[in-house]
């Protein structure tokens, strides 16, 4: 446990900043998921609209370091080749 006050408030941000990641880290892999369901069920037009609001939140999380900033734009990049190559 932490002796210190500066150890003790260290301990809580860590914690806050904990909680915030995983948050931010979950919506990201549920934005990727959803373009990846509308892929596998066939609707493109459900499917560029989950692209286009995942790409903002993928962006947002590599800015804020929680993903490498080239992991973000290739999955961003694969995902919106596959919607291209769909049947319309």
């Amino acid at each position: 446990m932490a002796n210190t006050k500066s150890a003790k408030k260290a301990a809580r941000q860590a914690t806050r900043r904990t909680e915030i990641n995983k948050a931010r880290s979950s919506r990201a892999r549920s934005a990727v998921r959803q373009v990846e369901e509308a892929i596998k069920a066939g609707n493109k037009a459900a499917a560029k609209d989950a692209l286009k609001s995942a790409e903002p939140v993928l962006a947002r999380t590599a800015q804020k370091g929680m993903l490498p900033k080239k992991a973000a734009s290739r999955k961003v990049s694969r995902l919106s080749a596959r919607v291209k190559v769909m049947a319309d």
